[in-house]
């Protein structure tokens, strides 16, 4: 976890350094820098100092820094800061809509430095009619404190399923620990999670209790027991472990996955069967007869039941579809076929298109489409019409180069609050695929906001609809927007709805997944890279489509590029 340590390091570091008025290259520079480390797959205090200036955004001086945290667990730099502002303004920048310089407002006029003092204040009325603050203002702020405090008390999955990930390989390196799972919500691939939940079996447990509270980045331990343990992880993540029998690993696997709801209904079923289920195994509930759980398989055999998969398991119909034999075939990570929403150096991306492009063709995709940034998008250096069309010639040359790839012209234009698009439309036709989003006026009525998505997909030009909803996992909350319309729309206009598989975002959600299938909307999962790394974050958007039911034809970069092409294609003509 060292790398999202650092990565938050850097981004406080740009946040406080906006409030102390610094230099707006070097701040922008922290900000690249944080969003480079946190989406590299590498241990960053393992790499050389010339393996950390080979990632886009690090030069010497981040390099250095990188490795004074891998070797200190400080950066001095950092520290200096901290003595110059409050390191509590953090929080308050932290709040959705706020940013550093309202925060800088507030500690200049008030002093305040913590939520709580903020929070305190606007209960008493005293943040009125400083500077650009008003009523509307002031109910944001509140509600924005609100979804800070929510997210406290869960982490999202991008947060904890490496860290889970990690402790399984840590422990796993033992030659006393046999089989092992990570457990809960986690394998169930919700977008938020409470805390994490590892089984492992073993015929030495007290050696694997030993080694999980003596692992790294332990904080505190709650409990040591011969079987269970629990501890908190610096970032205040709870992990639980448990040690179980082999002969009912997969009954506990099952129990332990959950949902509550899901296993209520395996009960019931089993009360009907004369049976018994619980995390020990499936009995004859009056002989006490073992009948299975070594299996995860067992729990729905005995019940005459096809076997579900845990992003299923939330009672929303899987268990009459198991019955039935019509569960669906979901889709997998292997059925995806090339990346739809990337961007390049041209924008905001990290890397040149032919290094992105091989970066794709490396993982086995067979195209991507480059969607750097329209120029509404100013803070993202987006592209002008002008520069859209060198870039179309820039693609044409790349693809010369390529074999059995192709980099399909694309762009991520942006739908602008009068219901227009800051592109032409003589311009975007000359394109292979358009993807429109907001990034502004996330205020806006509910009406406005559907209206701003519906005109977009009303334009033959624009192919997909990107992050639907806007919202940022913990940090911002989704705008208000009718999303039955938005599919209606969907449906109606032949336009594909993105499920953005960036952690941050995991937006179209996977509720609005299912509601998609069931209306024969047709979606893409995008991980709107920006370095190479985040082509691994494949994975996440794949889970949210899976939670939504979806399998592979209702998802279009699972086609080959030219069946892509002509499916994008039917819409302009239409």
């Amino acid at each position: 976890m060292i790398k999202k340590e650092i990565s938050k390091i850097f981004r406080d570091m740009a946040d406080l350094l906006e409030v102390k008025g610094d230099n707006p290259f070097r701040i922008r520079a922290y900000r690249r820098a944080s969003q480079s480390v946190e989406g590299i797959s590498s241990d960053v205090s393992k790499m050389t100092e010339k393996e950390l200036v080979s990632i886009p955004g690090i030069g010497k001086d981040l390099a250095g820094k990188i490795k004074e945290y891998s070797e200190t667990g400080k950066i001095g730099a950092w520290e200096d800061l901290k003595r110059d502002v409050p390191e509590g303004i953090i929080d308050i920048i932290s709040i959705p809509g706020v940013g550093p310089r309202t925060a800088k407002l507030i500690f200049d006029e008030l002093g305040i430095s913590t939520l709580e003092g903020l929070e305190s204040a606007l209960e008493k009325g005293r943040l009125r009619g400083i500077g650009h603050i008003k009523d509307k203002t002031e109910q944001n702020i509140l509600k924005g404190i609100k979804l800070i405090k929510k997210g406290r008390e869960r982490v999202s999955i991008g947060l904890a399923l490496p860290l889970a990930e990690g402790i399984v390989r840590y422990l796993k390196e033992e030659p006393y620990v046999d089989q092992i799972s990570v457990a809960g919500s986690i394998r169930r691939w919700k977008e938020s999670v409470k805390d994490i939940d590892i089984l492992v079996t073993s015929d030495e447990p007290s050696k694997v209790m030993h080694r999980f509270v003596s692992m790294a980045g332990v904080s505190d331990i709650i409990a040591k027991g011969s079987t269970k343990s629990s501890v908190y992880m610096n970032d205040g993540i709870q992990v639980d472990l448990r040690v179980v029998d082999d002969a009912c690993f997969g009954a506990a696997l099952q129990y332990f996955t959950g949902s509550k709801e899901h296993n209520v209904r395996l009960r019931e079923l089993a009360v009907k069967k004369k049976l018994k289920i619980n995390e020990y195994g499936v009995f004859d509930a009056k002989t006490e007869k073992f009948l299975g759980g070594r299996n995860e398989e067992d729990i729905y055999k005995v019940l005459d039941l096809k076997y579900v998969e845990p992003e299923l398991r939330e009672n929303t119909g899987e268990i009459v579809a198991s019955a039935e034999g019509t569960l669906p075939k979901l889709i997998e990570v292997k059925d995806i076929k090339g990346d739809l929403h990337v961007h390049s150096d041209w924008s905001d991306g990290g890397h040149s298109i032919e290094d992105i492009a091989m970066a794709a063709s490396r993982r086995g995709y067979k195209y991507i489409a480059l969607t750097d940034h329209s120029k509404g998008l100013g803070i993202a250096n987006g592209l002008t019409e002008e520069r859209i069309l060198a870039q179309i010639k820039e693609i044409d040359k790349v693809n010369k180069q390529m074999n059995d790839f192709t980099v399909l012209k694309g762009l991520e234009v942006d739908i602008r609050s009068d219901l227009t698009l800051d592109i032409r439309d003589e311009v975007l036709s000359r394109l292979d695929i358009v993807v429109a989003s907001i990034h502004s006026g996330f205020g806006q009525s509910k009406e406005k906001i559907t209206k701003r998505l519906i005109s977009a997909m009303e334009n033959p030009y624009v192919d997909v609809i990107a992050h639907p909803t806007g919202r940022l996992i913990g940090k911002r909350d989704a705008y208000e927007v009718d999303m039955d319309e938005v599919l209606k729309a969907a449906k109606r206009t032949g336009a594909v709805i993105e499920i953005n598989a960036f952690p941050a975002r995991l937006d179209l959600n996977d509720i609005h997944t299912k509601e998609a299938k069931k209306l024969g909307v047709k979606l893409a999962i995008s991980t709107d890279t920006h370095i190479e790394d985040h082509f691994d974050y494949m994975k996440y958007g794949v889970a949210v489509a899976r939670r939504g039911w979806l399998e592979k034809k209702d998802v279009i970069n699972t086609k080959s590029a030219k069946a892509l092409i002509d499916h994008l294609k039917k819409k302009r003509k239409d």
